[in-house]
């Protein structure tokens, strides 16, 4: 059976990288006594598997976490199982059973939102009209780097919304195997723009929700499960 987990990571749990947040999962899903499936061989491991890593440094109200399971006892009752084995900063906020043919959620990730806004110190004043006239340009060329060569491309396609709020910008940008783009990647082209010289940890960025596209449409992952009783 398979099981989709949505949770948030806070506070100086922003500061535990992806790694070491999987091998938490994995010590809770002992601790818990959730029936998790292994996978056969010498060396079985636990089948689960995250949708999106998470930046170091970044919080977040909307990470998805999937797992095989030899049993599921009901959503609410996993929830409190996986909660009371927590560390603070880390809370899983749904669990949600996924049909038998449900593809993995980081095969179908298509797009994140984000809140970003300046730490305390960084930043200039104007900088939210600033940075939606930035967004505004038809196109914004950047050269991203790989581990074999970097290449000139346009990332303005790969913003699809973006909003001014009181507590910072709102941003939906493509995130996936196939398209993504990284907030850090879309500030420093706007740091550049302005020929200012980009601070690699000026802006908080909080990542709010994932999606996968269904029909044209965005969704967010946990749309693809039910809860259960």
């Amino acid at each position: 059976m398979k099981v989709r987990i949505k949770f948030r990571k806070t506070g100086m749990m922003k500061f535990i990288g992806h790694l070491d947040v999987m091998r938490f999962f994995q010590k809770v899903n002992r601790r818990s006594g959730i029936p998790i499936a292994y996978s056969g061989g010498f060396s079985p491991h636990q089948l689960l598997s995250f949708a999106s890593p998470l930046g170091l440094g970044l919080t977040s109200e909307g990470e998805y976490l999937d797992m095989e399971v030899e049993s599921f006892e009901g959503s609410a009752a996993m929830k409190d199982r996986l909660n009371a084995c927590m560390a603070e900063g880390l809370e899983v906020v749904s669990c949600r059973l996924l049909p038998d043919n449900a593809k993995p959620a980081m095969a179908v990730l298509a797009a994140a939102d984000y809140l970003v806004f300046p730490r305390k110190g960084h930043g200039f004043p104007g900088w939210e009209e600033a940075l939606s006239s930035f967004l505004g340009k038809p196109s914004v060329m950047v050269v991203k780097k790989t581990k074999k060569s970097e290449r000139e491309t346009d990332i303005r396609p790969l913003v699809y919304d973006f909003q001014r709020r009181e507590d910072g910008m709102f941003l939906k940008l493509a995130c996936g195997s196939v398209e993504n783009l990284k907030p850090e990647l879309l500030l420093e082209a706007f740091y550049r723009s302005l020929g200012k010289e980009w601070e690699p940890f000026a802006f908080r960025i909080h990542r709010l929700e994932l999606y996968a596209r269904k029909d044209d449409e965005l969704l967010p992952l946990d749309s693809f499960g039910e809860e259960r009783p």
